[in-house]
């Protein structure tokens, strides 16, 4: 690997750093955040949805701003908008203002739904470029980052550290990360709209990405396990302390013990995929998601529930990043199928959350979280359209014969990286 891609693969880690610290930097103090605005459950949910509001809106421009101006600028003001956002909820809560703390989670879904999708582009382009499996252990940074923004929110949320004063450092340390990476990011990536098409005809193969029955099959892989991470992501506090009785400061351990679970299994994710292969891993990883979402939702004992948190963490850590690097495999012009799926994921990540939240105020979060084990049990059936293992391995792209359906495109499309089709 040259010192170019070294210091880009570096940035990409602290890209996907910043989201994870952000995301659980608010989430550990949602009962504070509560507390202070004086809102419901139902309320919560509404103050979610300007998260959805604003992933929804980025979420559908995304594909087609990378096309236009590459991955670089999309993931700068995504990353951006993270920062201004964490700031303007601390503000928010400090004024008791529920409109504010909304305009600051339609901010971090604007940053989130767009420039997530532009890093996951330019991640599935570094995998190409060194022929390794990355996207688990990049996703696997963005996790680190909720270990660590979850241990910082207990220790706030135990001394009873303002939120204000909280969310304002993370701001500051984001936005230094956010200023150092940048530079290394090149320009140009994912970028297809005025570019000369290498193949003949750019449109056509975009186009066609639409009608892939088994992309979208990875859609729906990447859906359910994403759904599964975003509502432990906005729920798994406020679910142990209302629905198993537990105190603030225990119910932000458990969903610590979530993040570090999601870690675990992301770092660990590359080993396991090479020795095993994609559908077997997504296969088990499902299973073990719906194994921890059942005991969740049916055990009385805080324990047990507590404990079944580690099984769902493990659960959805690899679904997201594999279900991508397949999407990249599938076929031809491989950015405009990592943002498909992509666009998929995030609009489970973002917005399925703060649905439940709804269901939740009528039904409690316990029987909510129904809805994402249905979906996690149908991952189980879908996993086999991931395919066999990558075709890219350290020694280079290369096809495993008979594993992967969509092999017949993977080698010729891995030989150059995205920028170059």
């Amino acid at each position: 690997m040259d010192r170019a891609t070294s210091r880009r693969r570096t940035a990409l880690f602290l890209f996907f750093l910043i989201p994870g610290l952000s995301v659980s930097s608010w989430v550990t103090r949602t009962p504070d955040i509560r507390d202070q605005l004086g809102a419901s459950t139902a309320q919560m949910g509404l103050i979610l949805f300007g998260l959805s509001v604003g992933s929804m809106l980025s979420i559908l421009m995304s594909g087609a701003l990378v096309a236009r101006f590459g991955t670089r600028p999309v993931m700068g003001v995504g990353t951006a908008l993270f920062v201004v956002s964490i700031a303007v909820i601390g503000v928010g809560t400090l004024l008791a203002s529920a409109p504010t703390v909304t305009l600051g989670l339609l901010l971090f879904g604007l940053g989130m739904g767009g420039g997530e999708v532009a890093v996951n582009i330019d991640g599935a382009e570094v995998e190409q470029i060194t022929g390794r499996t990355v996207l688990p252990t990049l996703h696997g940074f963005f996790s680190l980052g909720t270990v660590v923004g979850a241990c910082a929110g207990i220790l706030c949320t135990a001394v009873e550290f303002p939120v204000e004063w909280h969310l304002g450092v993370v701001a500051l340390l984001t936005a230094g990360m956010f200023g150092y990476g940048i530079r290394a990011i090149p320009s140009g990536v994912g970028r297809t709209r005025g570019a000369r098409p290498a193949d003949g005809g750019t449109a056509p193969a975009r186009a066609a990405v639409w009608k892939d029955r088994r992309l979208l099959l990875i859609g729906g892989i990447i859906l359910a396990m994403a759904l599964a991470e975003g509502a432990a992501n906005d729920w798994l506090p406020l679910l142990m302390v209302d629905g198993h009785g537990v105190d603030p400061a225990l119910g932000s351990a458990v969903y610590a013990g979530f993040a570090a679970a999601m870690t675990l299994g992301r770092f660990c994710g590359t080993f396991l995929i090479d020795r095993f292969g994609r559908a077997l891993v997504v296969r088990a990883s499902a299973l073990s998601a719906a194994l921890g979402l059942t005991l969740v939702i049916f055990a009385d004992s805080p324990v047990l529930a507590g404990a079944a948190v580690l099984l769902w963490g493990l659960g959805a850590s690899l679904g997201f990043p594999v279900a991508l690097s397949a999407a990249g495999d599938s076929g031809p012009d491989p950015a405009a199928r990592v943002s498909l799926v992509a666009m998929m994921g995030y609009i489970a990540f973002l917005v399925g959350p703060p649905s439940l939240g709804f269901l939740g105020d009528h039904y409690g979060l316990r029987a909510a979280m129904v809805v994402v084990l249905c979906f996690v049990a149908v991952a189980v059936f879908l996993a086999p359209a991931i395919g066999g293992r990558r075709g890219a391995t350290q020694g280079g792209p290369t096809s495993v014969p008979g594993c992967d359906p969509g092999a017949e495109h993977t080698q010729e499309s891995s030989e150059r990286p995205l920028t170059e089709r």
